[in-house]
């Protein structure tokens, strides 16, 4: 990889800057892409920003700054692009520091900012040589998530049309379905989200997908599937409660999506379910209906107290040992494991008088009928 050392003015960078919203951010004369398909929106605080104003009114030096040149002679911002918009927006009057902004500086001031030397270093490389470089200089900072890693691969229309359903601040994805995700679009979480799901789907890794449709000129496919997810929960599960949000929608949806389901008994079932003090994770519930597992609702285990006195009443005898006139009967607390005498699904309680003390091999002896 080929690396040089540049100092670019102010002035020379804020030159054809303009900023296309979800089109994307250019500057240097139109000849730097601000912000590349790879790269996070701008996050940068008010306060952050104003110290990057600060430090360049002080004349004292900023980071060092990467831009990748390409073979025509136009340039990637590749770290750096918080730091640039701050100058440019500043530059350009979208924004005050001290109730000053840049237009009511005096002309001292303004050449001042304008004839600031940034330090840039600039590489020419290949595409594996730039992203690694990439993941090494991203370390410090406002760390890169592991789907904007991601998107420094595999680059192109399909990832843009991507990101336009489900990266951007109120896309389509945030309107239909912000109550039943986590994460923000504008970090790469719900792209990551449905990426998970549908390649889960097709058995392959996410990245593998990603290979896949690369050079796709669009990510309909992927829209339509999320789609038919969202769809799929809002007609099996059509009351909506605070629980549902953030779980594996798409995972449950290429499990049980052909299932024949009543959403009326499903209902019925939730608001038992909700009731029982013995769920200590709701939002287990779903997915406990849908596989019949109840390791999903993590039921309440019996406490040490109720242990120790169930133990002492049973003075440490298993009664499945005593019943198969086992040679040993007896075991010490710590060999020993609270049992359900009704099991939970048959509408056991997880209280003193549903309990017993079994040896560890009878438990799970029981525990696998």
């Amino acid at each position: 990889m080929e690396i040089r050392l540049e100092e670019k003015t102010i002035r020379e960078i804020y030159n054809g800057y303009l900023d296309s919203a979800e089109n994307g951010v250019v500057a240097f004369g139109g000849k730097l892409n601000v912000r590349p398909p790879f790269q996070r929106e701008f996050v940068y605080s008010g306060k952050q920003r104003d110290a990057v104003i600060d430090t360049i009114q002080k004349d004292f030096p900023l980071n060092v700054m990467y831009w990748v040149e390409n073979d025509n002679g136009y340039y990637e911002l590749l770290d750096g692009q918080q730091r640039t918009i701050s100058i440019c927006q500043y530059v350009g009057g979208e924004y005050s520091i001290n109730h000053r902004a840049f237009g009511n500086l005096t002309e001292t001031e303004k050449e001042q900012i304008l004839n600031y030397k940034l330090m840039i270093y600039i590489c020419k490389g290949n595409d594996k040589e730039k992203l690694d470089w990439f993941k090494i200089i991203n370390i410090a900072g406002e760390k890169l998530t592991d789907q904007e890693l991601r998107n420094a691969i595999y680059t192109g229309e399909w990832l843009s049309n991507a990101k336009a359903y489900f990266s951007k601040n109120n896309c389509p994805a945030y309107q239909i379905a912000s109550k039943y995700m986590r994460g923000t679009p504008i970090r790469q979480d719900y792209l990551e989200t449905v990426l998970k799901w549908v390649s889960a789907r097709d058995n392959i890794d996410l990245e593998d997908y990603m290979a896949e449709h690369q050079n796709t000129t669009n990510a309909s496919e992927l829209w339509l599937y999320f789609n038919s997810v969202i769809t799929w929960v809002k007609t099996i599960f059509p009351n909506y409660r605070k629980e549902m949000q953030g779980i594996e929608w798409g995972l449950l949806y290429n499990k049980y999506g052909n299932d024949k389901l009543d959403p009326q008994e499903l209902e019925k079932r939730i608001v038992e379910l909700m009731q029982d003090d013995d769920i200590t994770k709701r939002s287990g519930i779903y997915e406990y209906l849908l596989s019949g597992e109840e390791k999903y609702l993590n039921i309440r285990s019996f406490t040490d107290t109720m242990k120790r006195k169930v133990y002492e009443k049973q003075k440490g005898i298993c009664p499945h040992c005593k019943a198969e006139k086992k040679e040993k009967i007896h075991w010490e607390i710590e060999e020993m494991e609270a049992d359900h005498i009704t099991p939970w699904c048959e509408g056991g309680k997880t209280e003193i008088e549903n309990c017993q003390m079994l040896c560890k091999e009878h438990n799970r002896r029981k525990s696998s009928k």
